[in-house]
């Protein structure tokens, strides 16, 4: 016997407003990566305020997907596809929730750092800043777009991410070197660091999450990584 075709239409629509709730939460993380970047390499301390204060905006969003998977696995019980989606779901606004507080504690850092660095070492943080903000754009997009070659995409291109945080790691060691009472400072930076390198951990944990969900098939092989960063 057929189901209604308001009780479908209805199942559909919570369906579509997850996925829509999942967007807005992976813009806004992406706002606050990027805006986090920016409040490191301009020392902006009233954007890093702003960033930490709005942090809470991403948990909002994480409590109403968690709320709108509970009641769709509940009352919908759902099956194949319809599963995977919520499920998904459920686990990607939980690496966004994680990128959402790695952002503010690079603003916190930020905030710590009492003078001014060199361009160089602004550079190299930029860089890596802006290859972790790309991919995570990419994973939002594949999404949006289920596409399983944009996750991939994004899936292999961590280890590019690791390779410019051991850069950035590089740099600091040269940076505490020159000078001992840079200790302060460089320590904020190793942080920061490290808090970029995990965004983009958490970044090709929503890609594996994304390739599942359109082929049902997990990602084969070791995550792409370069091995020096996990000596850091």
């Amino acid at each position: 016997m057929n189901k209604p075709s308001h009780i479908v239409k209805s199942y559909e629509e919570q369906l579509k407003l997850l996925e829509e709730t999942i967007i807005k939460m992976g813009t806004k993380a992406e706002e606050q990566l990027s805006m986090s970047i920016d409040a490191f390499a301009k020392k902006d301390l009233e954007l890093a305020r702003k960033i930490i204060a709005e942090d809470e905006v991403i948990d909002a969003y994480e409590n109403s997907i968690e709320h709108q998977v509970v009641n769709l696995i509940a009352l919908r019980q759902p099956m194949g596809i319809d599963l995977r989606e919520t499920v998904t779901a459920l686990k990607i606004s939980s690496d966004l929730e994680r990128i959402g507080d790695l952002s503010k504690n690079i603003a916190k850092k930020t905030m710590l750092i009492n003078k001014n660095l060199s361009v160089n070492l602004i550079n190299s943080f930029n860089l890596l800043g802006n290859k972790v903000k790309k991919q995570l754009k990419s994973v939002i997009d594949s999404y949006l777009e289920r596409s399983k070659n944009f996750a991939k995409n994004v899936w292999e291109s961590d280890e590019q991410a690791d390779i410019l945080t051991n850069q950035c790691m590089e740099d600091v060691i040269k940076y505490l070197k020159e000078d001992e009472q840079n200790l302060q400072n460089g320590a904020q930076l190793l942080f920061i660091a490290k808090n970029l390198e995990r965004i983009g951990d958490h970044t090709t944990n929503i890609a594996e999450q994304v390739y599942f969900l359109v082929t049902g098939e997990y990602l084969e092989g070791d995550r792409p990584k370069n091995t020096e960063s996990e000596m850091l």
